[in-house]
C-alpha cells in the first residue's frame, strides 16, 4: 500500500534533518581539529571568535537534534493516522456472488440482492374445440357473471415463457440490533407486472432470541411457504399451500409479526393486512383502494424435537384468521355496509405460472370471518427427505348459508443423487437448496449437484356440489378439485445458478356452478351441471439465477 503524500513528505524531512545532524558533529570535530591555539601565536581576538563560532555550532546541532525529535514525532503521528484508517475502513466481499459492505465494527452492512427466473412451458391438452361441446371453463363459482368467467384460455393454455420472478433490492443491518429489506419485483403469472413493492421491512433483534418485524414480507405459515424460492425443488409450491398463504399471509402481505426461533424451534405470530397493489400487464386492473383493509392474524409454532448426526424430523402446525374482511364496496344508500361488500375467495393456477389462469375458483364467498388451519411433518436422513403438509380452510358465511370448509395437501420426496444433504434453516424451520459441491466446470470434471424429486398434491374446492346435471344451489359451491403429480431434476450448475425441469399431471374435476337456465346458457354456456375440467401434462424448464 502507497503511503499518504503528508506522510512521504515528513520521512523525507526526518531523513534529511538526520544527515544534516550526523554531519554537524563531524565539522565540530574537523574545526578543533584545525584550529590554532593561542599558543601557537593567534591573538586573542581570533581566540574568542573561534570560541563564539564554535558554541554557535553546538546550538545549531541542538536545534537540529530537536527538529528530528518533532519530525520522528510527526512521523509517528502520521503512521498511527494510516493505521487507524485501515483498520476503521469497511471491507467488500462478494461471499457468494452477493455484494456487500460491511463496517469495520460489524454494525452497518448493505448486501445487494437479485433474482431472475426465467420460465418455458408446454401444456399439453387436448386441442379446442366447438364451445358447445368443448365444455372447458373457469372463473368463480359464486358471483359468476359475463365479465369474470373466461370461455377460451381454459380450452387452449397459453405455451410460452415468462420471468416468473425478476428481483433486485438490497437488505442489511444497521447499529448491530436492525434488519433491514427492500426487494422490488418485475416477475407476474400468465405475464409479467409492471413492477411492485415485493419485501419492505425492519426487524429489531435487540431482544433475542424474539425478533420484531414490521412492514412487508410473508408472515410464517409453514414449510412450503417459508422455503426460500431460491432453493425450492419444484417450479412452484404445492397447490394447498398456496391457497392457505394467500388468505392472510403470503407475499407483499402488510403485518407486524413477533418471532423466535433457537437450534431446535421456532414460534412466530403476526398480525397481517392488505397486500401490496400490483397492476398485472396482462390484465391491466388494478388493485383498488378498499373502504376498510383486511385485519388478519397468523401463527406458527414448528422445529425438530427428534434429530441425530445426520437425520432429523420436523413437526409443526401453523393457522390464520381472518378478523375483518376488506370492504370492497362501502356503505349503502342506508349507511349499512353490504352483504357483498366483504368477501373472501380461494383460487389458483395448476403448480405451473407460465399460465396464470385460475382453473379452481370459489369465487367471492361474503364472509364474516376466515381461517385456515394447517400441520407439518418432514423426515430428512442424509441426502433423502420426504416433506407433508396439510391445509384446512373454513369460511363462517355472512348471508345465511351453511358455512363452508375446504381441504388441500401435498406429499413429496427429494432425492439429492449427487449426495448434498438439503439445509434445515433454523430461521424459517423449513428446508433450503443443497450446497454444491462440485460445481460445475467442464474444463475441470465439475457437474454441479443433481436432485430429483416427485410430488403429489390434492386441494378440493368444493363444498356440497351436487349432484351432475343439476345446477348449483343454496350453500353449494363448486370450486373444483385439482390433483397434480409433479416429477422433477434440478441441477445446481453452483451457488448461484439452476435450471429445473419438471413434468405435471395435472386434473381437474369440477361441475359448472351455473344456478339457472339462465345463468347456463348466458354465461356459462353449458349444460346444468355439467363436467368443465380437463386432464392434461404441463412441460417446463426454469433457468434461475440469484444472488
Amino acid at each position: 500500500m502507497t503511503a499518504p503524500a503528508p506522510f512521504r513528505r515528513t520521512i523525507r524531512a526526518a531523513a534529511f534533518a538526520g544527515l544534516l545532524c550526523s554531519a554537524a558533529p563531524a565539522a565540530l570535530a574537523q574545526a578543533m581539529a584545525t584550529a590554532p591555539t593561542v599558543g601557537s601565536g593567534i591573538s586573542q581576538e581570533q581566540a574568542l571568535a573561534l570560541t563564539a563560532r564554535l558554541d554557535a555550532l553546538e546550538r545549531q546541532n541542538a536545534e537540529l537534534a530537536a527538529q528530528i525529535q518533532d519530525l520522528k514525532a510527526q512521523a509517528s503521528a502520521q503512521t498511527q493516522a494510516v493505521r487507524d484508517e485501515v483498520h476503521n475502513a469497511p471491507t467488500v466481499s462478494v461471499a457468494g456472488g452477493r455484494p456487500t459492505i460491511t463496517s469495520a465494527d460489524g454494525k452497518f452492512s448493505v448486501s445487494l440482492r437479485g433474482v431472475i427466473q426465467f420460465d418455458a412451458a408446454a401444456y399439453d391438452q387436448a386441442s379446442p374445440g366447438p364451445i358447445t361441446t368443448d365444455l372447458r371453463r373457469s372463473g368463480g363459482a359464486l358471483g359468476a357473471s359475463a365479465s369474470n368467467v373466461d370461455l377460451t384460455h381454459a380450452r387452449e393454455l397459453k405455451n410460452g415463457d415468462l420471468f416468473r420472478r425478476a428481483r433486485i433490492g438490497i437488505d442489511g443491518t444497521a447499529f448491530g440490533d436492525w434488519d433491514y429489506r427492500i426487494l422490488l419485483d418485475f416477475g407476474g403469472s400468465g405475464v409479467e407486472n409492471t413492477g411492485q413493492l415485493y419485501e419492505g421491512w425492519l426487524q429489531y433483534n435487540g431482544l433475542k432470541p424474539v425478533r420484531i418485524r414490521v412492514g412487508a414480507f410473508s408472515p410464517s405459515l409453514g414449510m412450503d411457504d417459508q422455503g426460500s424460492t431460491n432453493g425450492m425443488p419444484f417450479l412452484e409450491r404445492s397447490t394447498a399451500t398456496d391457497l392457505a398463504r394467500n388468505l392472510a399471509g403470503g407475499d407483499t402481505r402488510t403485518g407486524a409479526q413477533l418471532f423466535g426461533y433457537g437450534d431446535h424451534w421456532l414460534a412466530a405470530g403476526a398480525v397481517t393486512g392488505r397486500i401490496v397493489g400490483v397492476l398485472n400487464t396482462g390484465t391491466a386492473t388494478p388493485v383498488l383502494q378498499t373502504y376498510g383493509d383486511q385485519l388478519g392474524l397468523t401463527g406458527r409454532l414448528a422445529g425438530t424435537p427428534f434429530y441425530g448426526q445426520d437425520w432429523l424430523i420436523h413437526l409443526g402446525g401453523n393457522g390464520s384468521y381472518v378478523v375483518r374482511p376488506a370492504n370492497t364496496t362501502g356503505p349503502s344508500t342506508t349507511g349499512a355496509t353490504l352483504v357483498t361488500g366483504q368477501t373472501v375467495s380461494f383460487s389458483d393456477t395448476p403448480e405451473i405460472r407460465v399460465d396464470g389462469t385460475r382453473l379452481i375458483n370459489t369465487g367471492n364467498i361474503p364472509a364474516r370471518h376466515a381461517s385456515t388451519l394447517g400441520a407439518e411433518f418432514a423426515a430428512q436422513r442424509k441426502n433423502l427427505l420426504l416433506q407433508a403438509e396439510y391445509q384446512r380452510l373454513g369460511v363462517e358465511r355472512s348471508d345465511g348459508f351453511a358455512n363452508p370448509h375446504f381441504d388441500g395437501f401435498h406429499v413429496q420426496g427429494i432425492w439429492n443423487i449427487t449426495g448434498e444433504t438439503r439445509r434445515y434453516n433454523i430461521q424459517t424451520a423449513a428446508f433450503d437448496a443443497p450446497p454444491v459441491a462440485r460445481p460445475f466446470n467442464w474444463g475441470h470434471g465439475g457437474w454441479g449437484a443433481w436432485e430429483a424429486g416427485l410430488r403429489y398434491s390434492d386441494s378440493d374446492l368444493n363444498f356440497d356440489p351436487g349432484s351432475p346435471g343439476t345446477f348449483q344451489t343454496g350453500s353449494s359451491i363448486r370450486g373444483g378439485e385439482e390433483k397434480n403429480i409433479t416429477a422433477g431434476v434440478n441441477w445446481y450448475w453452483n451457488s448461484l445458478a439452476r435450471v429445473m425441469f419438471d413434468f405435471q399431471n395435472v386434473r381437474i374435476e369440477r361441475l359448472s356452478p351455473a344456478t339457472s337456465s339462465t345463468a347456463a346458457s348466458t354465461i356459462w354456456f353449458t349444460p346444468p351441471g355439467a363436467q368443465i375440467g380437463q386432464t392434461f401434462n404441463v412441460w417446463s424448464v426454469r433457468t434461475q439465477f440469484a444472488f
